[in-house]
Protein backbone atom coordinates (compact mmCIF):
# COMPACT_ATOMS: atom_id res chain seq x y z
CA UNK A 1 0.00 0.00 0.00
CA UNK A 2 1.48 3.30 -1.12
CA UNK A 3 5.07 2.01 -0.99
CA UNK A 4 5.17 1.44 2.77
CA UNK A 5 7.19 -1.48 4.14
CA UNK A 6 7.18 -3.46 7.37
CA UNK A 7 9.36 -1.81 10.04
CA UNK A 8 9.32 1.60 8.35
CA UNK A 9 9.09 4.62 10.67
CA UNK A 10 6.29 6.97 9.59
CA UNK A 11 4.34 9.95 10.88
CA UNK A 12 0.76 9.83 12.15
CA UNK A 13 -1.16 13.09 11.85
CA UNK A 14 -4.42 13.84 13.61
CA UNK A 15 -6.42 16.54 11.81
CA UNK A 16 -9.49 18.50 12.85
CA UNK A 17 -12.55 18.68 10.55
CA UNK A 18 -10.96 21.73 8.84
CA UNK A 19 -7.96 19.50 8.00
CA UNK A 20 -5.61 21.42 10.31
CA UNK A 21 -3.04 19.29 12.13
CA UNK A 22 -3.69 19.12 15.87
CA UNK A 23 -1.25 16.33 16.83
CA UNK A 24 1.47 14.22 15.26
CA UNK A 25 3.86 11.49 16.34
CA UNK A 26 6.01 8.73 14.93
CA UNK A 27 5.10 5.05 14.59
CA UNK A 28 6.48 1.86 13.05
CA UNK A 29 4.67 -0.14 10.36
CA UNK A 30 3.83 -3.65 11.64
CA UNK A 31 1.49 -4.89 8.91
CA UNK A 32 -0.02 -3.59 5.69
CA UNK A 33 -3.48 -4.69 4.58
CA UNK A 34 -5.57 -3.96 1.50
CA UNK A 35 -7.86 -1.67 3.52
CA UNK A 36 -5.56 -0.43 6.26
CA UNK A 37 -2.35 -0.46 8.20
CA UNK A 38 -1.24 -1.70 11.61
CA UNK A 39 1.27 0.46 13.49
CA UNK A 40 3.20 0.39 16.75
CA UNK A 41 3.75 3.60 18.71
CA UNK A 42 4.64 4.62 22.24
CA UNK A 43 2.73 7.19 24.27
CA UNK A 44 4.79 10.38 24.38
CA UNK A 45 2.67 12.41 26.78
CA UNK A 46 2.98 12.85 30.51
CA UNK A 47 1.53 10.24 32.87
CA UNK A 48 -2.13 10.97 33.58
CA UNK A 49 -5.46 9.43 34.51
CA UNK A 50 -7.74 8.90 31.53
CA UNK A 51 -11.38 7.98 32.22
CA UNK A 52 -10.46 5.23 34.67
CA UNK A 53 -7.29 4.15 32.84
CA UNK A 54 -3.83 5.44 33.63
CA UNK A 55 -1.81 6.46 30.57
CA UNK A 56 1.93 6.45 31.15
CA UNK A 57 4.81 7.74 29.07
CA UNK A 58 6.05 4.89 26.84
CA UNK A 59 2.89 2.78 27.11
CA UNK A 60 2.76 0.69 23.94
CA UNK A 61 0.01 1.34 21.40
CA UNK A 62 -0.87 -1.03 18.56
CA UNK A 63 -2.90 1.11 16.16
CA UNK A 64 -5.14 -0.04 13.33
CA UNK A 65 -6.15 2.49 10.68
CA UNK A 66 -8.67 1.72 7.96
CA UNK A 67 -9.01 3.36 4.56
CA UNK A 68 -12.66 2.27 4.38
CA UNK A 69 -14.05 2.59 7.93
CA UNK A 70 -15.00 5.61 10.00
CA UNK A 71 -12.86 4.73 13.01
CA UNK A 72 -9.42 3.60 14.08
CA UNK A 73 -8.54 1.36 17.02
CA UNK A 74 -5.67 1.67 19.50
CA UNK A 75 -4.84 -1.32 21.67
CA UNK A 76 -2.99 -0.05 24.76
CA UNK A 77 -0.43 -2.03 26.74
CA UNK A 78 1.37 -1.20 29.99
CA UNK A 79 4.91 -0.04 29.29
CA UNK A 80 6.58 -2.39 31.79
CA UNK A 81 4.57 -5.57 32.21
CA UNK A 82 2.82 -5.64 28.83
CA UNK A 83 -0.62 -6.01 30.40
CA UNK A 84 -3.54 -4.98 28.19
CA UNK A 85 -5.07 -1.75 29.52
CA UNK A 86 -7.83 -1.51 26.92
CA UNK A 87 -8.79 -0.07 23.56
CA UNK A 88 -9.26 3.53 22.53
CA UNK A 89 -11.17 4.09 19.30
CA UNK A 90 -11.29 7.40 17.45
CA UNK A 91 -14.35 8.12 15.37
CA UNK A 92 -12.75 9.58 12.28
CA UNK A 93 -13.02 9.80 8.53
CA UNK A 94 -11.32 6.89 6.74
CA UNK A 95 -7.54 7.21 7.10
CA UNK A 96 -5.41 8.68 4.35
CA UNK A 97 -2.44 6.33 3.99
CA UNK A 98 0.53 7.49 1.91
CA UNK A 99 4.23 6.65 1.69
CA UNK A 100 4.89 9.43 4.23
CA UNK A 101 2.44 8.18 6.81
CA UNK A 102 -1.12 8.17 8.04
CA UNK A 103 -3.48 11.13 8.44
CA UNK A 104 -6.99 11.06 9.81
CA UNK A 105 -9.73 13.62 10.41
CA UNK A 106 -10.89 13.26 14.00
CA UNK A 107 -14.63 13.70 14.53
CA UNK A 108 -14.50 14.12 18.33
CA UNK A 109 -16.39 10.99 19.39
CA UNK A 110 -14.30 8.27 20.99
CA UNK A 111 -15.04 4.82 22.35
CA UNK A 112 -12.99 3.56 25.30
CA UNK A 113 -13.18 -0.15 26.11
CA UNK A 114 -11.68 -1.94 29.10
CA UNK A 115 -10.60 -5.59 29.04
CA UNK A 116 -13.61 -6.54 31.22
CA UNK A 117 -15.97 -5.21 28.53
CA UNK A 118 -16.86 -1.90 30.21
CA UNK A 119 -17.38 0.60 27.39
CA UNK A 120 -17.66 4.39 27.42
CA UNK A 121 -18.54 6.76 24.59
CA UNK A 122 -16.56 9.96 25.10
CA UNK A 123 -16.83 13.58 23.94
CA UNK A 124 -20.46 13.49 22.83
CA UNK A 125 -20.90 17.17 23.75
CA UNK A 126 -17.91 18.14 21.63
CA UNK A 127 -19.30 16.08 18.71
CA UNK A 128 -22.65 17.88 18.76
CA UNK A 129 -20.84 21.22 18.40
CA UNK A 130 -18.77 20.21 15.35
CA UNK A 131 -19.48 21.93 12.07
CA UNK A 132 -19.72 18.78 9.95
CA UNK A 133 -22.09 17.53 7.29
CA UNK A 134 -25.16 15.40 8.00
CA UNK A 135 -23.38 12.52 6.21
CA UNK A 136 -20.37 12.82 8.53
CA UNK A 137 -22.69 12.80 11.56
CA UNK A 138 -24.59 9.75 10.30
CA UNK A 139 -21.39 7.82 9.51
CA UNK A 140 -19.88 8.77 12.88
CA UNK A 141 -22.88 7.46 14.82
CA UNK A 142 -22.91 4.29 12.70
CA UNK A 143 -19.21 3.80 13.56
CA UNK A 144 -19.98 4.01 17.28
CA UNK A 145 -22.67 1.36 16.82
CA UNK A 146 -20.25 -0.87 14.87
CA UNK A 147 -17.61 -0.56 17.60
CA UNK A 148 -20.14 -1.42 20.32
CA UNK A 149 -20.89 -4.63 18.42
CA UNK A 150 -17.21 -5.39 17.83
CA UNK A 151 -16.45 -5.03 21.55
CA UNK A 152 -19.45 -6.96 22.84
CA UNK A 153 -18.17 -9.28 25.63
CA UNK A 154 -16.47 -11.65 25.58
CA UNK A 155 -13.90 -9.56 23.73
CA UNK A 156 -11.70 -11.68 21.50
CA UNK A 157 -10.14 -8.91 19.41
CA UNK A 158 -6.35 -8.63 19.65
CA UNK A 159 -4.42 -6.39 17.29
CA UNK A 160 -1.06 -7.53 18.63
CA UNK A 161 -0.33 -11.15 17.81
CA UNK A 162 2.19 -11.30 20.70
CA UNK A 163 -0.58 -11.02 23.27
Amino acid sequence: MCGLIHGQFIQVRKLNPSHQEIWHYGAWVKNIQANGILLEAFFDGEDRPFYGMRLEKDDRFIELYFSDRWYNIYEIYHKENGELKGWYCNIAEPAMITKEGVSFVDLALDVLVFPDGKLQVLDEDEFTKLDITPDQKTRSLAAVKELKELFRPPITLRLDSRN
